[in-house]
């Protein structure tokens, strides 16, 4: 049982699922953009909540899928294997939902309802996580220490903030979503730990 606990099952399997969406998306059936792409006035105005979800399956091109599932993967197989499955799939999927809803808050303050795809809100919701794991979890990380995690997040943001055609309201909405996240997971492990101790 501990060694399942130990594979990085939904990391794979979610870029796996990741890259088949794309091939189909790409060389199949473009229709799938307009089905799934996160469109603010689609959502609000027609109700289509599911493109939040939907969103996070549709890549714009070859980078943008292969950088979103490389640190995807790598990050969030380091992440499942502390947290286990369920939760890191709970908070990974939360990160994305949370992505998207800023991401639409955000196009109607600004009244811009430019559609966007992406995994990228919920891969800055694993930074999240791992942020507030270094900063609350009860064991040590390897080689993860604060200061890495925070210039890491910097670098990415900044990395967005001065591309373009990038959705950072995603990427801000993901990021806290997936650090009130994190916080919430080490608090009841912490609780957890001291009632076994």
């Amino acid at each position: 049982m501990n060694r399942w606990r130990q594979q990085p099952i939904v990391s794979g399997a979610l870029v796996i699922i990741n890259a088949i969406v794309f091939v189909l998306s790409t060389f199949v059936n473009s229709r799938l953009y307009e089905l799934g792409m996160l469109d603010g006035f689609r959502v609000l105005v027609h109700g289509e909540y599911g493109r939040i979800v939907w969103s996070m399956f549709l890549h714009a091109d070859v980078n943008h899928l292969f950088s979103n599932m490389i640190i995807l993967f790598f990050l969030g197989s380091m992440i499942e294997k502390e947290l286990g499955h369920v939760k890191y799939a709970l908070l990974y999927f939360l990160s994305g939902i949370g992505g998207g809803a800023l991401s639409i808050l955000f196009k109607m303050m600004t009244n811009s309802m430019v559609p966007s795809v992406g995994a990228s809100g919920a891969v800055f919701g694993l930074d999240g996580v791992l942020l507030a794991m270094v900063l609350l979890w009860n064991e040590r990380l390897p080689n993860v220490t604060p200061s890495r995690v925070a210039l890491m997040i910097l670098l990415s943001l900044y990395s967005g903030f001065t591309g373009g055609n990038i959705d950072n309201a995603a990427h801000i909405g993901g990021l806290l979503v997936g650090f009130l996240g994190g916080c919430v997971v080490c608090f009841f492990q912490r609780r957890k730990r001291k009632r076994i101790y």
